[in-house]
């Protein structure tokens, strides 16, 4: 093969700038770092539209031009030659600065809304209620807690209720180590009481988180007292779930008291509730 044919396959961008060969041996490292990264982010165009954009890869590198910003001219330059070939017009929003693909895709997000909440003062609700009872034409028959508290009621909780007003108070007992003179005295089980049964609650082992909840409500209270029939408790005592507490508390004994409703429970019971 002669030199002329050998010169004739060389391609334009190695046989650009010929005057400058110290330059272009400078840049030859750069070149092949460029060569890679362009590799990777154009693998998918085509063997012609990189030959065609060559010359301008070369002069950028000796120019001193980072790849990245001669990866972004020839992106910018293929995108319009892609527009160009498709007869696709170019839009207000690629031709907008920072615009991409993503930008024409995704429509621009609604400015936030802002919404202002007026709070009454403290002072000045207090005020209006105490308007409100000095006005004898106002008719409280409902406290305004009721229907928040029938919303925080599980159906067997409603059952407890109706059989503490119907039955009265109910006995509790708490399971203690038995020590002389009550020194060091350890708590084994509090609050054993048979009212689940009793108010036929579906959910026997949720009974003492019902109670909790009741307690909450401001419904029932758990006194000290005892109730005044003791023969009651010597029923409850007798129980399998405080047998178990007495075994386990070894010498153990028992600590009687009771579960009955509040005044406002009461109330709440005969607004609330069919007990009939």
């Amino acid at each position: 093969m002669t030199d002329h044919h050998r010169e004739a396959l060389i391609p334009e961008v190695l046989r650009a700038d010929d005057g400058e060969p110290a330059a272009v041996l400078r840049a030859a490292p750069q070149l092949a770092r460029f060569a890679v990264a362009a590799w990777w982010r154009t693998a998918e165009w085509s063997i012609g539209a990189s030959l065609s954009t060559g010359s301008r890869v070369f002069r950028g590198v000796i120019s001193g031009q980072s790849p990245t910003a001669i990866l972004s001219s020839l992106g910018s330059e293929l995108r319009a030659n892609a527009r160009h070939l498709l007869g696709i017009g170019e839009s207000p929003l690629s031709a907008m600065p920072g615009g991409s693909v993503l930008d024409r895709m995704v429509p621009p997000s609604p400015p936030p809304v802002q919404v202002t909440v007026v709070e009454r003062p403290l002072r000045e609700v207090g005020a209006e209620l105490l308007r409100r009872s000095s006005d004898l034409s106002h008719d409280d028959d409902l406290h305004p807690a009721y229907a928040r508290i029938l919303s925080d009621l599980a159906p067997d909780e409603a059952r407890i209720l109706r059989m503490l007003y119907t039955e009265g108070a109910q006995p509790a007992v708490d399971v203690r180590t038995s020590r002389p003179l009550n020194i060091a005295s350890q708590l084994v089980a509090p609050g054993l009481t048979m009212i689940g049964a009793q108010a036929g609650c579906r959910h026997l082992d949720r009974v003492p988180a019902y109670l909790n909840n009741l307690f909450r409500l401001g419904l029932i209270w758990f006194s000290r007292e005892p109730v005044t029939d003791r023969l009651r408790y010597q029923v409850l005592e007798a129980q399998p779930d405080v047998a178990a507490a007495l075994r386990e508390a070894g010498r153990g004994k028992t600590i009687r008291r009771s579960i009955l409703l509040t005044p406002f429970g009461e109330d709440f019971c005969s607004v609330c509730l069919p007990l009939g």
